[in-house]
């Protein structure tokens, strides 16, 4: 490698081992543990290629980009971070750095970056190469829930890799820009993405037109449970084929085709190959806390007072919280369209949120079964109770896990019995993915029995 890159990281020992490495490969390196030498050394003209961390002590990384690129608009920048979630990927997509990866990372993956940086550096980045283009109506990738946090997680952990990647959830959820996301945040991100048809693979000379059109990009197979067998028996011989121009596979399906209740439209042999990595998208109704980021967001998409978008009342967000949302992220999006035209003021009130949703109830606040107290008032009880046991003395180390195995218990085996065995149909109930289920039961030794059913 020939050129300089500058090193912003507030770590250190990531500073040397990037400094030692870029060195040894015929780099001249400058490196420093502030963003604002940073902009110095880009103002000054130097550097052919930055590596730059997020979070630094005096400031983040991202918010650098723009004015970095405002002084030098072909300077490549390479992201790590180890706010490693999709939404630092995205961010660093959106301003338009040169290529993003997650901490820990590979030092030789991050050596062959640098070099393809440094052999661009000359170069105007294409437009094509900018990820994220969106079309209009695509569902957001907004969620700071746990599952959604573990979904962008995932994602940002697959996006690079070249295995095949299942993505499967209820209709409505997002499958189909979680697989553009993985495809728009990937090395790929340049070449075509393909949405193949049933109509594509008819004939025998489908595949060949299709691979052909992809050329080494990203295939998505939309519901694959829905193509006949002779189409699936194509995909697999398509994903079997080792040509030069590979591409990368991806399907989605309403339900996940390797739970114990999934129905046989999907064959075993494509679902072992498709299966590389799964990944779960989770209801609405599984991750109510981010209704209100998705309401706001639709709502501002949706614009159509002149005082400015319209915002929900607390009332109303109450409403749309306890709604069970069965056409999940996209029949909230028609909501709050139909809201933004309708609602005689700015602030949407609890009555137009009930007609909205057609007056249906919601789940009522869990009790304990006898009286009218909340759940968590009785788990407060009982843990103040614990404490008081103990005196002036402090329960002994690890009480959280010793806690959370009380309450886990009970609730999984409940909702075993409430799902007569069905490890699948419980680990949708809970919201967790079926291994973890698995996983627990077998740590908190729960003996599973099929065909008892409690309600």
């Amino acid at each position: 490698m020939d050129g300089t890159v500058l090193v912003a990281d507030d770590d250190r020992t990531i500073r040397t081992v990037l400094t030692q490495a870029l060195t040894r490969a015929g780099c001249k390196v400058h490196a420093t543990s502030s963003l604002t030498t940073l902009l110095r050394w880009v103002g000054e003209g130097k550097g052919d290629v930055v590596i730059t961390d997020v979070a630094m002590p005096d400031g983040n990384g991202l918010e650098m980009l723009p004015k970095i690129a405002a002084d030098r608009p072909d300077l490549p920048v390479i992201v790590i971070s180890a706010q490693n979630t999709i939404m630092t990927a995205i961010k660093a997509a959106e301003a338009q750095a040169y290529d993003y990866l997650p901490k820990p990372f590979d030092l030789p993956d991050l050596m062959k970056r640098t070099a393809r940086a440094l052999e661009r550096a000359d170069r105007p980045r294409r437009s094509t190469e900018r990820p994220m283009a969106r079309e209009e109506d695509d569902l957001p990738m907004v969620g700071r829930t746990a599952v959604m946090q573990a979904l962008y997680r995932m994602i940002a952990q697959v996006m690079n890799a070249d295995l095949p990647v299942l993505v499967w959830g209820e209709s409505g959820t997002g499958k189909s820009l979680i697989a553009r996301a993985i495809h728009d945040l990937s090395d790929r991100r340049s070449l075509p993405f393909v949405t193949v048809t049933e109509a594509d693979l008819r004939d025998m000379e489908g595949p060949a037109r299709v691979l052909a059109r992809v050329r080494g990009g990203t295939l998505l197979i939309d519901e694959i449970g829905d193509f006949p067998d002779e189409v699936q028996a194509r995909i697999a011989r398509m994903m079997d084929a080792q040509t030069d121009d590979q591409p990368r596979f991806i399907a989605t399906s309403q339900t996940d085709p390797g739970g114990e209740n999934a129905e046989d439209k999907l064959r075993r042999d494509l679902y072992y190959r498709l299966s590389g990595a799964t990944l779960h998208v989770p209801a609405l109704r599984d991750r109510v806390d981010d209704i209100p980021l998705l309401a706001a967001h639709f709502l501002e998409k949706t614009d159509t007072a002149a005082a400015g978008p319209r915002i929900l009342s607390d009332e109303a967000a109450k409403v749309f919280n306890n709604y069970p949302w069965p056409g999940n992220v996209r029949q909230l999006e028609h909501a709050m369209r139909q809201l933004s035209l309708t609602s005689r003021n700015r602030e949407i009130t609890s009555a137009e949120a009930k007609q909205i949703v057609g007056g249906e109830p919601g789940p009522e606040p869990i009790r304990v079964s006898g009286n009218t107290e909340k759940l968590g008032a009785s788990v407060e009880r009982h843990i103040r109770r614990y404490f008081e046991l103990h005196g002036d003395m402090l329960p002994p180390p690890g009480l959280y896990q010793r806690i959370l195995r009380e309450f886990e218990g009970p609730l999984i085996e409940v909702a075993l019995a409430a799902t007569s065995g069905n490890q699948a149909k419980c680990a949708e109930l809970l919201g967790i993915n079926r291994n973890t289920l698995r996983k627990k039961i077998t740590d908190l030794e729960i003996e599973v029995t099929r065909g008892r059913k409690m309600m």
